[in-house]
């Protein structure tokens, strides 16, 4: 469990993977928001994808925790699993952090009515239809999965080279765009929005978890043949 714990302390070491760089997109997606909220008053603004923005950022930071930590620790002799757990150990605490910045931000806005201009950025309506405590498992799932995401991606890249990720990823491009062909030839956006708000946010946030626990241990089983 120590060297575990090692892992996780050698991955902050960098502060500006876990901690940095998140706040500082946080920070500037909410400061740019707070401008378009005074520039443009409209009661209830949501600010798009702004609130997301750091949440996104964890894809890179996935690929971060491998590309710029693992060869480091093979060479300490830190086995593949000791530096799989620390590293999700991270990824967690980080993504836990995130969920309560936003919870709290939530909780702020709603007291102040959206900072004195009814705009909304932390408050997400669909998220918070079920109040602070599911507002901070999605906002820690969403960002847990996209951590996930970037992990895996960089292990493919590591274990099976640019070649095989490109064809994954082009691969899941396909696949995406065939579905909102699929969805619009058949006039369905509708039926799947109403699936997606019939669900609510805690459970796509236990979908969003189940899909990051299923990459997560495919990148376990890659990285234990995984070349530093």
């Amino acid at each position: 469990m120590n060297r575990v714990l090692n892992v996780a302390r050698m991955q902050v070491l960098n502060r500006m993977t876990f901690i940095g760089l998140p706040l500082i997109i946080l920070g500037g997606a909410f400061l740019l928001s707070l401008m378009i909220f005074a520039l443009i008053p409209v009661s209830g603004v949501f600010a798009g994808g702004a609130p997301f923005a750091p949440i996104w950022y964890y894809i890179a930071a996935g690929a971060y925790g491998l590309s710029l930590s693992f060869p480091f620790s093979q060479a300490m002799s830190v086995t593949r699993r000791e530096f799989f757990l620390g590293t999700m150990l991270t990824a967690l605490l980080s993504s836990i952090v995130m969920g309560i910045l936003f919870t709290i931000g939530g909780l702020i806005e709603d007291a102040t009515d959206g900072w004195g201009m009814q705009g909304l950025f932390f408050r997400v309506p669909w998220v918070w239809e079920h109040g602070p405590l599911a507002s901070a498992v999605t906002y820690l799932t969403l960002t847990f999965l996209m951590f996930c995401i970037g992990f895996f991606c960089a292990i493919v890249y590591k274990r099976w080279g640019v070649t095989a990720l490109t064809i994954g990823l082009l691969g899941l491009g396909l696949l995406l765009i065939g579905a909102t062909f699929l969805i619009t030839k058949l006039e369905a956006w509708e039926a799947v929005g109403s699936v997606f708000t019939a669900l609510g946010a805690m459970s796509t946030a236990v979908l969003g978890l189940v899909g990051a626990l299923i990459l997560a241990a495919a990148s376990y089983l890659a990285l234990r043949r995984t070349i530093a």
